[in-house]
């Protein structure tokens, strides 16, 4: 059923008898289904990563980076599904083939615990700095007590150009130095949590420079920080302030590529009325909810070739703003 913050909004062709009979049924169904579609992206994207880190040293490095780039963003793409209950019914399993710290830089837990605090509320929460952990905005008036440069880096941080280059930095900074805080405080359970994150790390590491002798500053400036850069091609355009909750979602209609990369997150409005629906459920839903959304303007149409030319140097976001 559609979240409390879309109920306003008419989904246009919906049909009560296909997407809504028999809840109860529906949910025992789900309870119990593998989804065959999303192992078959994990199976790809292990064997693809194990694949390109064994044949490194023989690869051209401008093909060999950008690829396991590619993987590393769509590996991000299936952690997002395994948070949400995919692709079986049996969470330690999609917890184990999402928690591999493959980007190094984020335990698992703690995105799971976030991004699912970023989904609460019903979407009246989106885009508010003292709730929404995903958002990039600043309190009204914080921007001002900072000093020139990063007021800059802040600012640039609005545009795509600026969130592609500095924007895997100040994601990874920022969320470390919050983590640090809790852990100096005497978080005990984050330390933990990082303990086990550390493991991880050290097994993916002895992995891509122990084994297969990909040198760590290339892991992590060549491949580790475009994946993320990729990510936030995604992010970038899929919420705004608005004081209406039901309008600060978007959706980018994006080319194929990326929609597979992206496991159809790009539909964003559909994930977040229907945030349990698997990635190949979605283009489905969204098809019934496209002609209300494209009336009040929150679809990009063209795809983030769009995205590109309205806000490649300008900015998307006003920082200052809590979303309230």
């Amino acid at each position: 059923m559609k979240s409390r913050y879309w109920r306003d909004l008419p989904t246009a062709t919906e049909n009560p008898g296909r997407m809504q009979s028999d809840p109860h049924s529906r949910a025992r169904h789900n309870r119990h289904r593998i989804e065959w579609p999303t192992l078959g992206v994990a199976l790809v994207i292990y064997g693809g990563f194990l694949l390109v880190t064994l044949l490194f040293a023989d690869l051209p490095l401008f093909v060999a980076a950008p690829l396991l780039s590619v993987l590393l963003t769509w590996y991000g793409s299936l952690q997002h599904e395994t948070i949400h209950g995919h692709p079986t019914p049996d969470r330690r399993f999609n917890e184990m083939l999402g928690s591999l710290p493959l980007s190094l830089w984020i335990p698992y837990t703690v995105y799971r615990e976030t991004h699912l605090r970023h989904h609460r509320h019903g979407g009246r929460r989106l885009t508010q700095v003292a709730y929404d952990p995903e958002s990039f905005y600043l309190p009204t008036g914080e921007l001002s007590r900072f000093g020139h440069l990063r007021r800059w880096i802040y600012r640039a941080n609005c545009t795509l150009a600026g969130r592609l280059i500095l924007g895997p930095a100040l994601a990874v900074t920022s969320f470390w130095s919050g983590e640090l805080r809790r852990v100096r405080s005497g978080d005990r359970r984050r330390l933990r949590i990082w303990a086990r994150h550390s493991v991880g790390v050290c097994f993916v590491l002895a992995w891509t420079v122990g084994v297969c002798h990909i040198s760590l500053w290339v892991y992590l400036v060549l491949i580790v920080y475009p994946s993320v850069s990729l990510n936030h091609v995604r992010s970038f355009a899929e919420h705004v302030a608005d004081s209406d909750p039901r309008l600060r979602t978007r959706v980018v209609e994006a080319h194929p590529f990326w929609a597979l990369l992206f496991l159809n997150n790009n539909l964003h409005i559909a994930h977040h009325a229907k945030p349990k629906m698997a990635w190949f459920q979605l283009p489905h839903a969204w098809h019934q909810m496209r002609a209300p959304a494209l009336e009040r303007g929150l679809v990009f149409a063209g795809g983030y070739r769009e995205v590109m030319r309205k806000y490649l140097l300008r900015p998307y976001i006003r920082l200052d703003h809590d979303g309230g």
